[in-house]
């Protein structure tokens, strides 16, 4: 029986090309990194806009363009009040206390305080081209402790070009005082140089320049330097003004605020 041959399994070591099997050793596979894997379906980066910094900018607009508008305001009002000025020369109206007559200024022992005051105040427009038109002025009459001695009011009027207008009214109380300023008054009732009065004006006004009118302007006027003697018999007595100094407030309300 004849011999069977059977092909080695050994390499062949005459340096001819191997199998494929040693191909693939010679160049060996790595796994697929995760950037290839998906680095093909990423899109494509592209920056998106600043949108916060688009709405800095469009606030930043808004108060450059609000504030140049408040500056120009201004410029046209102060224009505005320079050209009134040199056309009409406005000046504040004045006040003065022609006289004020005590006829009862009473504290009784209930500490009640009975007030009946006849006053008169001067008011005079020393304007050319202006003419001021008063709503009804409320007066009140306070003692240097903050003791109210009584309210009264004048009425309304209108008040023309370089003119002076006496005003007249009553002034009375009835009030109950505490014991602390019942006997504070008393006080002051007894001393001889007098009871010293502030008396306060409040009331709204409107200035009327040819055809021009402004809107109604709070006043305010403020009187000091009245000394008041209480009447021992049923007699009047008269209270001293000639020291009395009357101060004229403008007061513009803004919002919450009053100027």
């Amino acid at each position: 029986m004849a011999d069977r041959v059977y092909p080695s399994a050994k390499p062949a070591t005459n340096g001819s090309t191997a199998p494929t099997t040693a191909g693939a050793a010679a160049n060996p596979s790595f796994p697929a990194t995760k950037a290839q894997l998906y680095g093909a379906s990423r899109p494509l980066y592209r920056p998106q806009p600043n949108r916060h910094r688009y709405r800095r900018s469009c606030c930043c607009s808004c108060c450059l363009w609000s504030t140049v508008a408040i500056l120009v305001l201004i410029l046209l009002a102060a224009v505005a009040g320079g050209v009134v000025y040199v056309l009409y020369r406005p000046h504040r109206p004045t006040f003065t206390i022609s006289s004020l007559k005590v006829s009862t200024l009473n504290v009784t022992a209930s500490s009640k305080l009975i007030t009946n005051i006849n006053l008169s105040v001067s008011a005079k427009n020393p304007n050319k081209k202006i003419v001021y038109t008063y709503d009804p002025i409320s007066i009140s009459l306070i003692t240097k402790d903050g003791v109210d001695i009584g309210d009264g009011s004048f009425g309304s009027f209108v008040h023309g070009t370089k003119n002076s207008t006496v005003l007249k009214t009553s002034i009375t109380g009835n009030q109950d005082l505490d014991d602390t300023s019942a006997g504070k008054l008393k006080s002051a009732l007894k001393s001889k140089n007098g009871l010293p009065l502030k008396m306060k004006l409040e009331t709204k006004v409107k200035a009327k320049m040819g055809a021009l009118k402004t809107p109604k302007l709070r006043i305010r006027v403020t009187c000091e330097g009245i000394k008041a003697t209480a009447p021992t018999g049923k007699t009047a007595t008269t209270a001293s003004t000639s020291n009395a100094k009357c101060k004229v407030d403008f007061r513009i309300k803004i919002w919450k605020w009053t100027f």
